[in-house]
């Protein structure tokens, strides 16, 4: 459960990044894009970053898994850590990117950030996640 969920954060992630992009494109302020602003390009890097991180934990976990699930507890544990996390910080950076808007009724952001926030207690947040790999490695 942990791996698929992983997945799906990649997935919103990865929906994050594209609505954020092209919000910033769309949205002018000083007669230009924010998107050209330096501070801006930063936080979107940065997002980009986190999905790539939650993307290779997530596809290393799943093919171990369908090989050997035995052997993918360690992976798996990972995969939650990183990707939870990651899915919740590129959450509040999209709302935050989209200056408040993103959590309206009108937009569609603030369903995916209440998906990202209400997957967490599910099957544990990053810190249990992190915890788990801890004890697997026997630290």
């Amino acid at each position: 459960g942990v791996i698929g969920l992983g997945c799906e954060h990649v997935g919103l992630i990865d929906r994050f990044l594209d609505s954020t992009r092209e919000y910033t494109v769309q949205r002018r302020q000083f007669g230009r894009s924010i998107g050209s602003f330096q501070a801006v390009k930063h936080r979107l890097a940065n997002t980009l970053v986190e999905l790539e991180k939650a993307r290779s934990a997530a596809r290393y976990a799943a093919p171990v898994f369908a090989e050997d699930p035995g052997a993918a507890a360690l992976p798996g544990a990972v995969a939650g850590a990183v990707c939870t996390e990651a899915v919740i910080a590129t959450a509040m950076e999209a709302v935050q990117l989209h200056g408040g808007v993103g959590f309206t009724w009108e937009h569609a952001t603030h369903s995916y950030v209440r998906r990202a926030l209400g997957d967490e207690p599910l099957l544990g947040d990053s810190r249990a996640h992190r915890g788990r790999g801890a004890d697997l490695v026997r630290l």
